[in-house]
Protein backbone atom coordinates (compact mmCIF):
# COMPACT_ATOMS: atom_id res chain seq x y z
CA UNK A 1 0.00 0.00 0.00
CA UNK A 2 1.21 3.46 -1.27
CA UNK A 3 0.41 6.89 1.01
CA UNK A 4 0.47 9.84 -0.79
CA UNK A 5 1.49 13.53 0.96
CA UNK A 6 0.66 16.18 -1.47
CA UNK A 7 -1.19 20.06 0.05
CA UNK A 8 -2.20 20.74 -3.71
CA UNK A 9 -5.43 18.91 -4.58
CA UNK A 10 -4.69 18.78 -7.97
CA UNK A 11 -1.91 17.50 -7.88
CA UNK A 12 -2.57 15.05 -5.20
CA UNK A 13 -5.66 13.57 -6.99
CA UNK A 14 -3.21 13.08 -10.05
CA UNK A 15 -1.11 10.98 -7.59
CA UNK A 16 -3.55 9.14 -5.97
CA UNK A 17 -5.10 8.29 -9.56
CA UNK A 18 -1.80 7.31 -11.24
CA UNK A 19 -0.85 4.80 -8.00
CA UNK A 20 -3.67 2.80 -7.78
CA UNK A 21 -4.73 1.86 -4.13
CA UNK A 22 -2.87 4.51 -2.78
CA UNK A 23 -4.44 6.89 0.30
CA UNK A 24 -3.96 10.71 -0.22
CA UNK A 25 -3.41 13.53 2.59
CA UNK A 26 -3.08 16.95 2.63
CA UNK A 27 -1.28 17.51 5.82
CA UNK A 28 2.00 15.96 7.61
CA UNK A 29 -0.40 14.85 10.90
CA UNK A 30 -3.21 12.73 8.64
CA UNK A 31 0.04 10.90 7.10
CA UNK A 32 1.43 10.67 10.75
CA UNK A 33 -1.07 9.14 12.38
CA UNK A 34 -1.71 6.93 9.23
CA UNK A 35 1.83 5.48 9.04
CA UNK A 36 2.02 4.56 12.59
CA UNK A 37 -1.12 2.33 12.20
CA UNK A 38 -0.51 1.00 8.93
CA UNK A 39 1.91 -1.78 9.49
CA UNK A 40 1.97 -3.16 5.74
CA UNK A 41 2.63 0.86 4.79
CA UNK A 42 5.60 0.37 2.10
CA UNK A 43 5.85 3.66 0.69
CA UNK A 44 5.38 7.57 1.51
CA UNK A 45 5.45 9.69 -1.94
CA UNK A 46 6.01 13.35 -0.81
CA UNK A 47 4.59 15.77 -3.54
CA UNK A 48 6.03 18.69 -4.98
CA UNK A 49 4.58 21.37 -2.83
CA UNK A 50 5.82 19.58 0.77
CA UNK A 51 8.81 21.85 2.34
CA UNK A 52 12.11 20.21 2.28
CA UNK A 53 12.24 20.51 5.97
CA UNK A 54 9.30 18.82 6.43
CA UNK A 55 10.04 15.88 4.02
CA UNK A 56 13.20 15.52 5.62
CA UNK A 57 11.76 15.10 9.24
CA UNK A 58 10.03 12.64 7.89
CA UNK A 59 12.55 10.27 6.26
CA UNK A 60 14.68 10.90 9.39
CA UNK A 61 11.68 8.99 11.12
CA UNK A 62 11.17 6.71 8.65
CA UNK A 63 14.61 5.66 8.72
CA UNK A 64 14.76 4.96 12.48
CA UNK A 65 11.24 4.16 13.45
CA UNK A 66 9.97 1.93 10.05
CA UNK A 67 13.30 0.98 7.90
CA UNK A 68 10.81 -0.97 5.66
CA UNK A 69 8.79 2.41 4.63
CA UNK A 70 10.37 3.57 1.80
CA UNK A 71 10.61 7.66 1.85
CA UNK A 72 10.14 8.76 -2.22
CA UNK A 73 10.61 12.69 -2.98
CA UNK A 74 8.84 14.31 -5.92
CA UNK A 75 10.45 17.62 -6.93
CA UNK A 76 9.78 19.66 -9.91
CA UNK A 77 13.59 20.81 -10.28
CA UNK A 78 16.09 17.99 -9.18
CA UNK A 79 19.40 19.95 -8.06
CA UNK A 80 22.55 18.85 -6.04
CA UNK A 81 20.86 20.54 -2.70
CA UNK A 82 17.56 18.28 -2.89
CA UNK A 83 19.98 15.38 -3.67
CA UNK A 84 21.93 16.05 -0.71
CA UNK A 85 18.86 16.73 1.26
CA UNK A 86 17.44 13.58 0.36
CA UNK A 87 20.77 11.52 0.66
CA UNK A 88 21.30 13.05 4.46
CA UNK A 89 17.49 12.46 5.63
CA UNK A 90 18.04 8.90 4.15
CA UNK A 91 15.15 8.82 1.33
CA UNK A 92 14.55 5.86 -1.14
CA UNK A 93 14.69 8.05 -4.04
CA UNK A 94 13.82 11.36 -5.63
CA UNK A 95 12.19 11.49 -8.60
CA UNK A 96 10.84 14.34 -10.70
CA UNK A 97 7.22 15.35 -10.45
CA UNK A 98 6.76 15.29 -14.21
CA UNK A 99 8.15 11.23 -14.63
CA UNK A 100 5.14 9.29 -14.31
CA UNK A 101 6.53 6.28 -15.54
CA UNK A 102 9.76 7.21 -12.99
CA UNK A 103 7.19 7.60 -9.69
CA UNK A 104 5.55 4.37 -10.81
CA UNK A 105 8.97 2.77 -10.93
CA UNK A 106 10.20 4.38 -7.79
CA UNK A 107 7.09 2.63 -5.66
CA UNK A 108 7.79 -1.15 -7.56
CA UNK A 109 11.28 -0.54 -5.88
CA UNK A 110 10.08 0.43 -2.42
CA UNK A 111 7.62 -2.59 -2.25
CA UNK A 112 10.65 -4.91 -3.29
CA UNK A 113 12.80 -3.58 -0.79
CA UNK A 114 9.86 -3.35 1.67
CA UNK A 115 9.38 -7.20 1.35
CA UNK A 116 13.31 -8.37 1.44
CA UNK A 117 13.47 -6.24 4.55
CA UNK A 118 9.99 -7.53 6.04
CA UNK A 119 11.12 -11.22 5.68
CA UNK A 120 14.91 -10.72 7.27
CA UNK A 121 12.93 -8.76 10.00
CA UNK A 122 10.93 -11.93 10.26
CA UNK A 123 13.71 -14.26 9.96
CA UNK A 124 15.52 -12.34 12.87
CA UNK A 125 12.22 -12.26 15.02
CA UNK A 126 12.15 -16.14 13.93
CA UNK A 127 15.89 -16.51 15.19
CA UNK A 128 15.21 -14.33 18.45
CA UNK A 129 12.46 -16.73 19.08
CA UNK A 130 14.10 -19.90 18.70
CA UNK A 131 17.64 -18.65 20.54
CA UNK A 132 15.01 -17.95 23.59
CA UNK A 133 13.58 -21.30 23.08
CA UNK A 134 16.50 -23.13 23.28
CA UNK A 135 17.84 -21.07 26.33
CA UNK A 136 14.06 -21.81 28.10
CA UNK A 137 14.75 -25.40 26.65
CA UNK A 138 18.77 -25.32 28.68
CA UNK A 139 17.13 -23.82 31.29
CA UNK A 140 14.76 -26.60 31.36
CA UNK A 141 17.46 -29.03 31.59
CA UNK A 142 19.79 -27.50 33.55
CA UNK A 143 17.24 -26.92 36.31
CA UNK A 144 15.69 -30.91 35.59
CA UNK A 145 20.20 -31.78 35.59
CA UNK A 146 19.89 -30.22 39.45
CA UNK A 147 17.25 -31.89 40.30
CA UNK A 148 18.74 -35.13 39.32
CA UNK A 149 21.91 -34.51 40.99
CA UNK A 150 20.07 -33.59 44.25
CA UNK A 151 18.14 -36.89 44.11
CA UNK A 152 21.02 -38.74 43.37
CA UNK A 153 23.30 -37.06 45.60
CA UNK A 154 24.45 -39.50 48.36
CA UNK A 155 22.14 -38.97 51.51
CA UNK A 156 23.67 -41.53 53.73
CA UNK A 157 26.32 -41.05 56.39
CA UNK A 158 29.27 -43.54 56.30
CA UNK A 159 30.39 -44.97 59.90
CA UNK A 160 33.60 -46.39 60.21
CA UNK A 161 34.04 -48.58 63.01
CA UNK A 162 37.65 -49.17 63.58
CA UNK A 163 40.71 -50.53 65.85
CA UNK A 164 44.34 -52.09 65.05
CA UNK A 165 43.95 -54.39 67.63
CA UNK A 166 41.58 -57.68 67.51
CA UNK A 167 39.43 -59.00 70.11
CA UNK A 168 38.90 -55.26 71.76
CA UNK A 169 35.02 -55.45 70.63
CA UNK A 170 34.96 -53.84 67.00
CA UNK A 171 32.22 -56.10 65.83
CA UNK A 172 29.98 -55.73 68.91
CA UNK A 173 30.42 -52.16 68.65
CA UNK A 174 29.44 -52.13 64.78
CA UNK A 175 26.49 -54.67 64.89
CA UNK A 176 25.16 -52.93 67.93
CA UNK A 177 25.40 -49.30 66.87
CA UNK A 178 23.70 -50.49 63.61
CA UNK A 179 20.97 -52.14 64.96
CA UNK A 180 20.29 -49.23 67.62
CA UNK A 181 20.20 -46.61 64.58
CA UNK A 182 17.66 -49.42 62.67
CA UNK A 183 15.42 -49.18 65.92
CA UNK A 184 15.30 -45.65 65.91
CA UNK A 185 14.03 -46.27 62.64
CA UNK A 186 16.74 -45.05 60.46
CA UNK A 187 17.15 -47.29 57.46
CA UNK A 188 20.69 -48.86 57.92
CA UNK A 189 23.16 -51.06 56.15
CA UNK A 190 25.99 -52.97 57.80
CA UNK A 191 29.37 -53.84 55.78
CA UNK A 192 31.32 -56.35 56.84
CA UNK A 193 35.20 -55.34 55.25
CA UNK A 194 37.01 -58.02 57.16
CA UNK A 195 36.67 -60.43 54.49
CA UNK A 196 39.06 -63.38 56.12
CA UNK A 197 37.23 -63.16 59.20
CA UNK A 198 34.36 -61.14 59.58
CA UNK A 199 31.82 -62.18 62.17
CA UNK A 200 28.64 -59.47 61.59
CA UNK A 201 26.52 -61.99 60.00
CA UNK A 202 27.03 -64.62 62.80
CA UNK A 203 26.97 -62.08 65.69
CA UNK A 204 23.40 -61.35 64.38
CA UNK A 205 22.39 -65.33 63.54
CA UNK A 206 22.03 -64.65 59.52
CA UNK A 207 23.03 -66.91 57.15
CA UNK A 208 23.86 -65.22 53.99
CA UNK A 209 23.33 -66.35 51.12
CA UNK A 210 25.63 -63.67 48.79
CA UNK A 211 28.34 -61.89 50.08
CA UNK A 212 30.87 -59.11 49.56
CA UNK A 213 32.67 -61.34 46.78
CA UNK A 214 29.87 -61.54 44.85
CA UNK A 215 30.10 -58.03 43.46
CA UNK A 216 33.06 -59.53 40.99
CA UNK A 217 29.81 -61.01 39.03
CA UNK A 218 28.79 -57.00 38.15
CA UNK A 219 31.54 -56.41 36.61
CA UNK A 220 31.83 -52.43 38.03
CA UNK A 221 28.18 -51.87 37.61
CA UNK A 222 27.30 -51.58 41.13
CA UNK A 223 24.08 -49.61 41.72
CA UNK A 224 20.91 -50.32 43.84
CA UNK A 225 19.07 -52.94 41.65
CA UNK A 226 22.38 -54.96 42.12
CA UNK A 227 23.26 -54.17 45.75
CA UNK A 228 19.87 -55.55 46.48
CA UNK A 229 20.80 -59.14 45.58
CA UNK A 230 23.54 -59.40 48.13
CA UNK A 231 21.80 -57.73 51.34
CA UNK A 232 20.80 -60.18 53.96
CA UNK A 233 17.99 -58.64 56.20
CA UNK A 234 18.00 -58.51 59.41
CA UNK A 235 14.57 -56.30 60.54
CA UNK A 236 12.67 -53.77 58.11
CA UNK A 237 15.49 -51.31 58.71
CA UNK A 238 18.83 -52.91 58.67
CA UNK A 239 20.18 -55.36 56.16
CA UNK A 240 23.84 -56.83 56.27
CA UNK A 241 26.52 -56.90 53.44
CA UNK A 242 28.19 -59.79 54.65
CA UNK A 243 32.09 -61.09 54.68
CA UNK A 244 32.84 -63.84 52.81
CA UNK A 245 31.82 -67.32 54.20
CA UNK A 246 34.62 -69.24 53.02
CA UNK A 247 38.25 -68.28 52.68
CA UNK A 248 38.93 -70.36 49.46
CA UNK A 249 36.47 -68.38 47.51
CA UNK A 250 37.54 -67.98 43.62
CA UNK A 251 37.20 -64.37 43.48
CA UNK A 252 37.75 -61.29 45.80
CA UNK A 253 35.93 -57.85 45.29
CA UNK A 254 38.31 -55.19 44.45
CA UNK A 255 38.60 -52.02 46.58
CA UNK A 256 36.83 -50.14 43.56
CA UNK A 257 33.94 -52.37 43.80
CA UNK A 258 33.70 -51.66 47.66
CA UNK A 259 34.21 -48.18 46.97
CA UNK A 260 31.24 -48.41 44.65
CA UNK A 261 29.45 -50.26 46.99
CA UNK A 262 30.05 -47.65 49.58
CA UNK A 263 29.00 -44.68 47.25
CA UNK A 264 25.92 -46.49 46.19
CA UNK A 265 25.13 -47.59 49.54
CA UNK A 266 24.78 -43.73 50.82
CA UNK A 267 21.94 -43.46 48.21
CA UNK A 268 20.01 -46.11 48.94
CA UNK A 269 19.85 -45.85 53.51
CA UNK A 270 19.94 -43.21 56.13
CA UNK A 271 23.16 -45.30 57.71
CA UNK A 272 26.48 -47.12 56.87
CA UNK A 273 28.14 -48.68 59.43
CA UNK A 274 31.57 -50.46 58.09
CA UNK A 275 32.78 -52.91 60.22
CA UNK A 276 36.39 -53.37 59.28
CA UNK A 277 39.87 -55.98 60.29
CA UNK A 278 42.35 -55.04 62.59
CA UNK A 279 44.75 -53.57 60.38
CA UNK A 280 45.31 -50.71 57.48
CA UNK A 281 44.49 -51.99 54.50
CA UNK A 282 42.90 -51.07 51.01
CA UNK A 283 39.55 -52.03 52.53
CA UNK A 284 39.70 -50.03 55.39
CA UNK A 285 41.20 -47.20 53.79
CA UNK A 286 38.46 -47.72 51.28
CA UNK A 287 36.23 -47.02 53.86
CA UNK A 288 37.76 -44.36 56.14
CA UNK A 289 38.19 -42.62 52.51
CA UNK A 290 34.70 -41.92 52.56
CA UNK A 291 33.39 -41.87 55.99
CA UNK A 292 31.42 -39.14 57.56
CA UNK A 293 32.72 -40.39 61.00
CA UNK A 294 35.34 -43.00 62.52
CA UNK A 295 34.80 -44.95 65.53
CA UNK A 296 37.84 -46.13 67.45
CA UNK A 297 37.15 -48.78 69.94
CA UNK A 298 40.05 -49.69 72.65
CA UNK A 299 40.20 -51.99 75.60
CA UNK A 300 41.70 -50.94 79.04
CA UNK A 301 44.86 -52.77 78.81
CA UNK A 302 48.29 -51.40 77.28
CA UNK A 303 48.52 -53.61 74.00
CA UNK A 304 45.41 -52.02 73.41
CA UNK A 305 46.29 -48.96 73.82
CA UNK A 306 49.53 -48.72 71.98
CA UNK A 307 48.13 -50.35 69.29
CA UNK A 308 45.33 -47.55 69.02
CA UNK A 309 47.30 -44.76 69.97
CA UNK A 310 49.58 -45.90 66.75
CA UNK A 311 46.29 -46.13 64.27
CA UNK A 312 45.40 -42.05 65.92
CA UNK A 313 48.82 -41.01 64.64
CA UNK A 314 48.68 -43.20 61.45
CA UNK A 315 45.17 -41.44 60.81
CA UNK A 316 46.19 -37.62 61.97
CA UNK A 317 49.27 -38.24 59.25
CA UNK A 318 46.68 -39.10 57.06
CA UNK A 319 44.79 -36.00 57.61
CA UNK A 320 42.05 -37.67 58.75
CA UNK A 321 39.98 -35.02 60.64
CA UNK A 322 39.99 -35.31 64.43
CA UNK A 323 36.81 -34.12 64.68
CA UNK A 324 34.81 -37.21 62.95
CA UNK A 325 36.36 -39.53 65.06
CA UNK A 326 34.40 -41.22 67.97
CA UNK A 327 35.79 -43.34 71.08
CA UNK A 328 34.60 -46.33 72.40
CA UNK A 329 36.31 -47.19 75.43
CA UNK A 330 35.36 -50.94 75.79
CA UNK A 331 35.60 -52.93 79.40
CA UNK A 332 36.48 -49.88 81.16
CA UNK A 333 35.49 -51.15 84.85
CA UNK A 334 38.69 -53.85 84.49
CA UNK A 335 41.02 -53.52 87.56
CA UNK A 336 44.31 -54.34 86.01
CA UNK A 337 46.81 -51.05 87.26
CA UNK A 338 45.26 -48.54 84.41
CA UNK A 339 42.50 -46.11 84.84
CA UNK A 340 40.11 -44.23 81.99
CA UNK A 341 41.70 -40.76 82.95
CA UNK A 342 45.31 -42.36 81.94
CA UNK A 343 44.02 -44.02 78.74
CA UNK A 344 42.12 -40.87 77.65
CA UNK A 345 45.33 -38.98 78.69
CA UNK A 346 47.68 -40.87 77.02
CA UNK A 347 45.37 -41.00 73.94
CA UNK A 348 44.15 -37.42 74.28
CA UNK A 349 40.59 -38.92 73.31
CA UNK A 350 37.76 -38.29 75.47
CA UNK A 351 35.57 -41.63 75.36
CA UNK A 352 32.11 -40.41 73.52
CA UNK A 353 31.05 -44.48 75.06
CA UNK A 354 32.29 -46.59 78.26
CA UNK A 355 31.20 -50.34 77.84
CA UNK A 356 31.51 -52.57 81.33
CA UNK A 357 32.33 -56.21 81.22
CA UNK A 358 29.83 -58.42 81.57
CA UNK A 359 28.46 -61.70 80.95
CA UNK A 360 25.36 -61.06 79.30
CA UNK A 361 27.80 -59.37 76.67
CA UNK A 362 29.39 -63.06 75.46
CA UNK A 363 25.79 -64.51 76.25
CA UNK A 364 23.59 -61.90 73.60
CA UNK A 365 27.11 -62.78 71.10
CA UNK A 366 26.69 -66.69 71.45
CA UNK A 367 22.80 -66.73 71.03
CA UNK A 368 23.20 -64.15 67.78
CA UNK A 369 21.86 -61.41 69.35
CA UNK A 370 22.15 -57.46 69.21
CA UNK A 371 23.03 -56.54 73.50
CA UNK A 372 20.52 -53.70 72.70
CA UNK A 373 17.97 -55.79 71.50
CA UNK A 374 18.67 -58.74 74.33
CA UNK A 375 19.24 -56.97 77.08
CA UNK A 376 17.50 -53.55 76.43
CA UNK A 377 17.95 -52.33 80.29
CA UNK A 378 21.60 -53.62 80.56
CA UNK A 379 24.47 -50.79 81.25
CA UNK A 380 25.79 -51.54 77.84
CA UNK A 381 22.98 -51.40 76.06
CA UNK A 382 22.05 -47.76 77.30
CA UNK A 383 25.41 -46.50 76.64
CA UNK A 384 25.48 -48.10 73.02
CA UNK A 385 21.98 -46.55 72.51
CA UNK A 386 23.14 -43.23 73.95
CA UNK A 387 25.90 -43.30 71.95
CA UNK A 388 23.68 -43.92 68.65
CA UNK A 389 22.09 -40.88 69.55
CA UNK A 390 25.52 -38.84 69.55
CA UNK A 391 26.08 -40.34 66.63
CA UNK A 392 23.09 -38.98 64.93
CA UNK A 393 23.30 -35.26 66.64
CA UNK A 394 26.73 -35.01 65.22
CA UNK A 395 26.43 -36.15 62.15
CA UNK A 396 22.50 -34.32 61.77
CA UNK A 397 19.64 -35.76 60.55
CA UNK A 398 20.10 -38.24 57.67
CA UNK A 399 18.64 -37.28 54.61
CA UNK A 400 20.39 -33.89 55.27
CA UNK A 401 22.63 -34.45 52.42
CA UNK A 402 26.35 -36.13 52.23
CA UNK A 403 29.78 -34.71 53.59
CA UNK A 404 31.43 -32.38 51.79
CA UNK A 405 32.56 -33.35 48.08
CA UNK A 406 36.18 -31.75 48.60
CA UNK A 407 36.60 -33.47 52.12
CA UNK A 408 35.71 -36.75 50.34
CA UNK A 409 38.34 -35.64 47.28
CA UNK A 410 41.26 -34.92 49.90
CA UNK A 411 40.71 -38.37 51.42
CA UNK A 412 41.15 -39.78 47.72
CA UNK A 413 44.78 -38.08 47.78
CA UNK A 414 45.32 -39.63 50.72
CA UNK A 415 44.51 -43.16 49.53
CA UNK A 416 46.96 -42.87 46.63
CA UNK A 417 49.59 -40.50 48.71
CA UNK A 418 49.59 -44.27 50.36
CA UNK A 419 49.42 -46.69 47.58
CA UNK A 420 52.42 -44.79 46.06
Amino acid sequence: MTAVLEPDGAQRAILQAMLHGSVAFADVEGLDGHIRTTANEFAVVIGPSVPGDAAAELAQWARVHRPDLGVILLRNDIDSNTLSLALRSGMREVVAARDLAGITTAVARARSVANAIGQTLMDEVQAAAQTARAEVAAEVAQAAAVAQAEADAPRGKVITVFSTKGGVGKSLVATNLGVALSTSGRSTCLVDLDVNSGDVAIMLQLTPQRTINDLVGFNGVIDAEGIATILTHHSDNLSVVAAPVRLDSPDQASVDDIGRLLDALRRMVDFVVVDTSGVFDDNALCALDRSDMIVLVGTLDIPSLKALKLATSTLDMLNFPKATWKFVLNRADGKVGLTSDEYEKTLDLKADCSLVSSREVLAAVNRGEALVSAYPGHPNSKALVAFSRNVTDTLGAAGDGAADPSSRKSSGSRLRLRRG
